[in-house]
């Protein structure tokens, strides 16, 4: 995508996110990757009148497993200060469940993140349709008490809601200390730390996430009181047990947040070889009906564990209720107030 392109996607961005002149915005990025974004935000901004800054860390360090919420940041507390003083943030590193971000989002600061490849960005742009189903969307979420989760292949997984609030993303943030990631359009909450329990059977054709891959074959897990007691299956089971045994950290077994993806505009077909245009899986968590379960770390609702061993799992196909009333059927979304059409 050339700059001036970039930038205008960029600028319906900011828009949507409330961006007044005078403003103080900072890019965040780290080494070499995603300076064009800069650009293009920096671009975008001025037009709006904001006061615009790059702030760019320097490169990581080569690591293995993708390591949630730890980020250049927390060497750096003079740049977190920095941060904390201005009214958003445009986050191009991934600062999600790190102790920085939380400590940037209660100062007031609003955090946008955007990672995704530009294509990606233009096609699913936010808009006032799905940002008013989303939050309709966590309305419904929040005054529950039980989720619970079937599909055809056997899962039968209960949730019990009274511990955690409904976390709304919508792909822009006009609110302070509100954070969202670009793109998006779905919901999750988390279930009671030991409030999870039943089984969940992971498809063929179901997402590993941050592995970016379709399952082959049905992995099995069983859970008791929100712990994973039990994984079972064929190799892909074998590649999960294996990839978050390589964390040594048995919290990784806890049960995450959950929800369900609700953007018409999001593909489930485009993690095939040759479409998938590369990022960390933004658009497979949002399609729309996917109900999608996680795994690790509960810190991003105001849980205690903090666990680095992350894995979303979006499902196809199957029905989630909110106090035995239907809301997935299927795959499909059967409340009315929510449903989109699918393009």
């Amino acid at each position: 995508m050339d700059h001036q392109s970039f930038t205008e996607i960029c600028l319906h961005q900011l828009k949507m996110s409330g961006v007044q002149s005078d403003e103080r915005l900072i890019v965040l990025t780290q080494g070499n990757e995603r300076l064009d974004y800069a650009d293009a935000f920096m671009a975008a901004g001025r037009i709006l009148g904001a006061k615009m800054y790059h702030m760019r860390l320097p490169a990581p360090p080569v690591v293995g497993n993708w390591a949630v919420g730890q980020t250049g940041l927390a060497a750096m507390p003079e740049a977190v200060e920095a941060l904390k003083n201005c009214d958003m943030l445009i986050d191009c590193i991934f600062l999600l469940f790190s102790p920085e971000q939380f400590a940037i989002q209660a100062a007031g600061t609003r955090i946008l993140t955007a990672v995704e490849p530009p294509e990606l960005l233009a096609r699913m742009l936010p808009t006032q349709e799905i940002r008013e189903k989303v939050t309709i969307a966590g309305e419904m979420v929040d005054k529950a008490k039980v989720m619970r989760i079937t599909s055809p292949h056997g899962t039968d997984v209960t949730y019990k809601l009274n511990t955690y609030p409904a976390v709304t993303e919508y792909a822009c943030t006009d609110e302070p200390g509100r954070w969202d990631h670009w793109p998006s359009g779905f919901v999750f909450t988390g279930g009671d730390d030991d409030g999870v329990d039943g089984t969940i059977v992971v498809a063929p054709g179901d997402i590993l996430l941050p592995q970016n891959v379709y399952v082959r074959e049905p992995i099995t897990y069983t859970i008791e009181k929100g712990w994973i007691t039990d994984i079972r299956g064929g190799l892909d089971a074998e590649l999960v047990k294996s990839y978050m045994d390589d964390f040594n950290d048995p919290r990784g077994m806890g049960m995450s947040h959950v929800g369900w993806g609700m953007n018409p505009n999001a593909k489930w077909h485009n993690l095939q070889p040759g479409a998938f245009p590369g990022g960390m899986g933004m658009e497979p968590r949002a399609f729309y009906g996917n109900v999608m379960f996680s795994t690790g770390p509960n810190n991003e609702l105001g849980g205690p564990n903090d666990t680095a061993c992350h894995l979303d799992i979006p499902m196809r196909g199957c029905s989630l209720f909110l106090d035995d009333e239907p809301v997935v059927i299927d795959g499909d979304i059967v409340v009315k107030e929510i449903a989109m059409e699918r393009n």
